[in-house]
């Protein structure tokens, strides 16, 4: 007991409400950052075991895109001007020379006419057969492109072509063809290599990240659920996770776009500064564009996942009350309001895909104008031999292949957005600072324990409300059974959840066997105490598996002694599949007396110490009654127990009740002592024991003016703030429901 009394007087005098959360925050306080870096890194994290697969995906994309850089340079440099006009390239680069040397002027002057003449023969050749094989002496076809390769980039194709044509000693158009489809199968090959290990890699990370996300959510205390909707929560871990999703994949597949646009920007600027500079005028244009949609999405899109939360939140709400809608014949106004939020999320998706449209639209026809220019540009350089055909139609290519990319991270601005906007919420779920408090050092307890349970003194208020609990002070013996009466509002739940530490509060005000329970864990705290509450809950799975709730400590044997020990094993032996049936969402399929059975059996197979019943009576009809009085004897057999009930029945086989009123103990005692007060106690048990005139008189054979008086009296006493009366019968409220 020294530690008790050590723990009272560390105990504070003055009780204060826990710090009051802005619980509005919770979907307020967010920066709307298009590109939040912070939350990309923090991403990253997931990401961490899976880098291997992420890197080799990353180097795919590198590989794949040198190829789909070179395909453009095979296809045109080589084949068209070095095989299907194999003199063009020659021409063009005749041209060139003759062109500096005019430009050098003086001693130049001869050499420039010699090449301006070896332009016009080799102008003036008949195309060589593009079957021909090329010959291997150093002379015919091969001789006439080396001096056209000087001056025209390749690569390394060229060379490779002659190589594979001397290895294999067939036509230049056969090794170029195949080479062509190798390339293409290559490129196939690796992205979808490269696609198999994103996805797979982005997959595990979500999957790490869901399951961290809803261990955190599973940690917050009951207060958190209290004032922040469900249906918000839910769409945090699907939705968001989701699009986060798209954001990783989304990701480095633009790296796989961009990086094509960097090397064919190279080559370009390799063959023509004057066509590449095309463009290059078109980017600013592009990015110029983009910015503008990414400023005017950004709102866009937070207001589309808020409206997406609007709805989760609203239909969850609706469908687990869907039986008090179907009673209050709210179906057609609560459809109405589904139809507003819906049309308001409607509105905002349908201003989004106008944004997208108006800017996909833009740089599709900027690009239809780039190759306008191209080609007007290009063809007279073509006609005046500067660049061969082959040239123009490989600039007409990498064109495109310039402002694609830049309408394609446009695009990836719309994932951008709504990834952004869902990583914040998640992290943010991740990061609410707000959870029960734990001991840095628990007191270890022992194997069994007495059962002794001691309130002192007790004050509590939820955060941001009133005071709920005034100074509460009581002690359970071990062993011992009290019963909590009071109206509405008087605390008696409050006590309960304290005791299973679902809340915060000071310490030196409620004991187990002498030990402070705030330090004690709450998980170990927990096992201790066994709670059946009012609004008990039956999750989807087996009969056998609601029982136990999986615990591996809990075999079959113990759930079935369990069962039979509250008189659950009778219904459950005529379901279909006895301890196997798979019973429905928050269990349907059973009537409400055996959906309590099964929550004893819960409880006594755990076999806690502590027992609390919360109103578990409460809607139990008089035949289903004795079977749960039966039951509730085997349950609090042996264990300290503290049952909440207005069923006088169940308070009178109680040792001791607690009359709460307004948070304070007003009566304390045993049934017989407190019916001998003649105070709150004494006026239920007369409501619920009253004589036949009394009872007389509520069927209606008094006169009217004593009955509406006396209903009058009774519903006003059912209102917590009226305070109950002392002594007199008359003015008592007429049930002890809590």
């Amino acid at each position: 007991m020294s530690q008790t009394a050590a723990s009272s007087a560390a105990r504070p005098a003055a009780v204060t409400a826990p710090p009051m959360q802005n619980y509005s925050a919770f979907d307020a306080q967010l920066t709307h950052k298009a590109l939040n870096m912070r939350l990309f890194l923090r991403l990253l994290k997931w990401a961490k075991p899976y880098r291997a697969t992420l890197i080799v995906s990353a180097v795919l994309i590198i590989v794949g895109s040198g190829v789909s850089t070179l395909t453009p340079v095979l296809q045109n440099r080589i084949i068209v001007d070095e095989i299907l006009k194999p003199g063009a390239a020659a021409s063009v680069a005749a041209a060139n020379r003759a062109a500096a040397s005019r430009a050098a002027g003086g001693a130049g002057t001869e050499q420039a006419a010699a090449d301006q003449a070896q332009a016009a023969d080799l102008a003036e050749q008949p195309d060589s057969p593009a079957s021909a094989p090329v010959s291997t002496d150093g002379g015919g076809q091969r001789a006439g492109v080396a001096a056209a390769a000087e001056e025209m980039p390749h690569y390394g194709l060229l060379t490779l072509l002659h190589w594979l044509m001397d290895a294999l000693a067939l036509p230049a158009l056969m090794v170029a063809v195949g080479l062509y489809v190798l390339m293409f199968v290559m490129q196939t090959l690796i992205g979808v290599a490269q696609q198999l290990l994103l996805t797979s890699g982005a997959l595990k990370t979500l999957r790490d990240l869901r399951n961290d996300l809803f261990a955190s959510l599973e940690r917050k205390p009951a207060s958190f659920y209290d004032h922040v909707a469900v249906g918000r929560v839910m769409t945090r871990v699907t939705n968001d996770v989701e699009n986060l999703f798209e954001l990783l994949v989304g990701f480095v597949g633009r790296a796989g776009i961009l990086c094509p646009f960097f090397l064919s920007l190279a080559i370009m600027l390799d063959y023509s500064f004057h066509l590449t500079s095309i463009g290059l005028v078109m980017i600013p244009i592009t990015a110029a564009s983009t910015f503008l949609f990414r400023y005017l999405m950004r709102r866009i899109f937070r207001l589309i996942r808020d409206s997406v939360s609007a709805l989760n939140q609203y239909m969850q709400e609706d469908l687990i009350g869907i039986e008090v809608v179907q009673i209050s014949g709210r179906e057609e106004a609560n459809c109405a309001e589904y139809r507003r939020l819906n049309g308001a999320n409607r509105d905002y998706e349908y201003r989004a895909i106008n944004y997208e449209v108006v800017f996909e639209t833009f740089n599709m026809n900027l690009a239809s104008v780039a190759t306008a220019c191209l080609l007007w540009l290009g063809g007279g350089q073509v006609v005046q031999e500067s660049i061969s055909l082959g040239v123009l139609l490989l600039f007409n290519q990498y064109v495109t292949m310039m402002v694609m990319p830049i309408e394609s991270v446009g695009r990836f601005f719309n994932t951008l957005f709504r990834a952004m906007a869902s990583g914040e919420r998640i992290f943010q779920a991740l990061d609410w600072d707000e959870r029960l408090h734990e001991p840095t050092r628990p007191v270890r307890l022992p194997e069994r324990l007495r059962g002794e349970v001691e309130f002192r003194d007790t004050r509590f208020a939820y955060a941001g409300g009133e005071q709920v609990l005034h100074g509460v002070s009581f002690r359970i013996a071990p062993g011992e059974k009290l019963a909590i009466v009071g109206p509405t509002g008087s605390g008696k739940s409050t006590i309960i959840r304290l005791l299973a530490r679902f809340y915060d509060f000071a310490d030196g005000m409620i004991f187990l066997d002498g030990v402070d329970v705030n330090q004690i864990a709450s998980g170990d705290l927990r096992r201790r105490v066994g709670v059946v509450l009012q609004d008990f809950h039956i999750f989807s799975g087996t009969v056998e598996e609601n029982i136990s709730l999986n615990n591996p400590d809990i075999g079959t044997e113990r759930v079935r002694w369990a069962a039979k020990a509250v008189g659950a094993d009778r219904f459950i032996a005529e379901l279909p599949d006895g301890y196997q049936t798979e019973l429905a969402e928050r269990g349907h399929n059973l009537s409400q007396g055996q959906q309590q059975l099964l929550a004893f059996a819960r409880v006594l197979a755990s076999d806690p110490e502590i027992l609390v019943l919360d109103e578990a009576t409460s809607s139990i009809d008089t035949g289903t009654e004795l079977v749960i009085q039966e039951a509730l004897h085997k349950l609090t057999e042996g264990r300290t127990s503290i049952i909440i009930a207005h069923r006088l029945q169940t308070i009178q086989e109680c040792d001791r009740v607690l009359v709460l009123h307004h948070g304070a103990v007003k009566e304390f005692g045993t049934h017989d002592e407190l019916l001998t007060m003649r105070g709150i106690y004494y006026t239920l048990n007369e409501l619920q024991f009253q004589d036949s005139k009394v009872a007389a008189e509520l069927a209606g054979e008094a006169d009217e003016q004593q009955r509406e008086r006396r209903w009058v009296d009774t519903s006003e006493s059912d209102d917590d703030e009226v305070p109950f009366p002392q002594t007199e019968v008359g003015n008592a409220p007429p049930g002890m429901r809590g």
